[in-house]
């Protein structure tokens, strides 16, 4: 069996999506997500000019190989830009493998761990009644966790994922439209005066059973975040996300020293060498890698079995910069994991979206059930993909008050 060519196509309902479709001479074709969010043609080109010319008459079936030449032959190894591209690679190449085998890829892994994953919904608001309001939209569609941001007074915008006005209820997302980036004003000392009584009161209104998990973004210094992960103790939080840049792998020790409040971190890891140390110092409790980002399903598989042998639990990104391609990847994994926690989920499922990426993934109550179609269980429309364009966008920056560039 060979790979006799493969595809590549950039765009989709308000998102560039990546999309890479392998084809072969048995007629068997696998589908990979590479979308690196608002730098999308970056692995695009990387897989046009250099990967799928090189895969172009290797076996399929041999993933693990073709991962380790992928990685290994680069010689400048990792980054988001080389690991989205080798991720979209191998996601198709088991997609494949699931399709030949006529089997959904979580019995390739081992069989389901559980029938459903938990799923946690985005709440936001441009202030706190206003995130109050949309926590309630979620609760009554049956969400049984739900993240928490909402403006910060004197600082309304900067609160990461936060509506620019008032009422909105549903997910918000992100307007990254345009090449020049908007800008957002930070100031920690405002954050840290007011979210922690916000959380106690989100605490205090939906009571003990919500699982309440907060985003912190990067935003903190490591003794800020130790302080505020102490203060919110009594909130009882399900996860506190990314309080500290994620670039130091020690900056969480002065945190774990203050407080027991869960840490989730990882979104913008790209490879096992990003976490480990945080995971075998038991420094998280959960790891937020996603299959783009971090290289495919194959290295994302290793990540998991490291972190269950630490007692740290799976918390997958799921931002709408994946495509419903590595979301299924997603809800395989998830079916399978032994040290599953929860999945990140925003709203996909609009006509246009199923449109393109047609699947019998479903959600109800707050749970995701997986689909039994053979392989990644998603397909992907042509036809469809050809109403679509690329479209540059970029994230927005943030400053500090006195124009200091800060993180985002």
């Amino acid at each position: 069996m060979k790979i006799t060519d493969a595809k590549l196509f950039v765009g989709g309902p308000a998102k560039n999506y990546v999309t890479l479709k392998i084809m072969t001479d048995q007629g068997v074709y696998g589908l990979g997500d590479a979308t690196l969010n608002n730098r999308e043609t970056l692995p695009a080109k990387y897989l046009q000019d250099y990967l799928i010319l090189n895969l172009i008459g290797m076996d399929p079936r041999r993933s693990e190989d073709i991962w380790q030449f992928l990685y290994r032959g680069a010689y400048f190894r990792r980054g988001p830009i080389a690991m989205a591209a080798y991720g979209a690679i191998d996601m198709a190449l088991w997609d494949i493998k699931g399709k030949l085998a006529n089997m959904p890829l979580y019995q390739l892994f081992g069989g389901k761990s559980r029938d459903g994953a938990l799923v946690y919904a985005h709440a936001t608001g441009a202030d706190l009644e206003d995130l109050m309001d949309s926590i309630a939209h979620y609760v009554e569609q049956g969400y049984k966790a739900v993240r928490v941001q909402c403006g910060i007074p004197g600082m309304p915008t900067a609160s990461y994922a936060v509506p620019e006005t008032k009422g909105d209820v549903k997910n918000y997302i992100t307007d990254y439209s345009g090449i020049r980036p908007k800008l957002e004003i930070w100031d920690s000392e405002k954050y840290l005066r007011f979210m922690p009584e916000a959380l106690m009161r989100i605490r205090e209104r939906f009571g003990p059973e919500l699982k309440i998990l907060h985003d912190v973004h990067h935003r903190l210094t490591p003794r800020e975040a130790a302080a505020f992960a102490k203060e919110v103790e009594p909130a009882r939080l399900f996860w506190l996300e990314d309080p500290t840049p994620a670039d130091d792998q020690d900056a969480l020790r002065m945190l774990r020293q203050h407080s027991t409040v869960p840490v989730a971190i990882g979104e913008v890891f790209n490879s096992i060498w990003d976490c480990n140390k945080l995971i075998e110092r038991e420094m998280i409790d959960f790891i937020r890698v996603a299959v783009t980002y971090a290289g495919g399903i194959t290295h994302v598989k290793r990540i998991v079995d490291l972190a269950g042998l630490h007692h740290v639990r799976t918390g997958f990104h799921g931002a709408p910069s994946h495509s419903p391609i590595c979301m299924a990847a997603h809800a395989h994994l998830n079916a399978w994991a032994p040290n599953f926690g929860i999945q990140e989920y925003l709203v996909l499922g609009t006509p246009e979206c199923d449109a393109l990426f047609p699947s019998e993934h479903r959600m109800e109550n707050g749970m995701v059930f997986v689909s039994d179609a053979p392989g990644l269980g998603v397909d992907f429309d042509e036809t469809e993909a050809a109403r679509y364009e690329y479209r540059p966008g970029s994230h927005p920056v943030v400053r500090l008050e006195d124009g200091t560039m800060w993180n985002y």
